[in-house]
């Protein structure tokens, strides 16, 4: 058990950890053309172990997601260091796509939706229409998963790391932002209804 003294550090060092895996594919496409493997594999095994330490978050199903994927990008790394094939790095976009659609599917035969789940943090007095609504985003995300990690495996499959960079890490990212900007401004107007 970590001293309480340094759990604030410990936590700092796994969300800047959090931080940097979000330029995971640029950070691979970098390290594979300009460092070599062996730097950029010391670097990513160092990323994914501090992903493991103690985190906050309101939601207990994202630590334990952050914890999976830190898992899954040790064992990808490993698999990439052991058998000294590159290609093991280019699955985590993948993996992460895969994660999340489990994580969002789950929550649908669950009481209450993950998104559901986030907007009570701010709204516990959510009305019917609102817990429609949330179920029905869940689901819009489920289906943005599935294309996502769709178009995340053909990148892979096509064997282009400039074009695996450029989907997975600014495109993929694009597209989230749009459906996030997108779901912002259709949930105003539905708040609006309910008033």
């Amino acid at each position: 058990m970590p001293d309480p003294k340094a759990r604030p550090m410990l936590r700092l060092l796994s969300l800047l950890a959090g931080g940097l895996l979000l330029t995971y594919p640029l950070a691979v496409y970098w390290g594979l053309t300009h460092w070599g493997g062996s730097a950029l594999l010391a670097v990513l095994l160092v990323t994914f172990a501090l992903r493991l330490l103690p985190g906050v978050s309101p939601v207990r199903e994202w630590l334990l997601l952050g914890r999976l994927l830190a898992c899954v990008g040790l064992l990808l790394t490993g698999l990439s260091a052991i058998f000294s094939a590159q290609h093991w790095l280019l699955y985590y976009p993948l993996a992460v796509s895969l994660a999340l659609l489990c994580l969002f599917g789950w929550s649908l035969i669950q009481p209450m939706s993950l998104v559901e789940r986030l907007a009570r943090l701010t709204d516990p007095d959510l009305p019917l229409a609102g817990v429609r609504y949330t179920r029905t985003v869940t689901q819009v995300w489920c289906g943005f998963f599935v294309v996502n990690g769709a178009l995340a495996a053909a990148t892979i499959w096509h064997g282009d790391l400039a074009l695996w960079s450029l989907y997975n890490g600014l495109i993929s990212y694009l597209l989230m932002g749009l459906l996030m900007g997108g779901e912002y401004l259709v949930r105003l107007r539905v708040k609006r209804g309910f008033a």
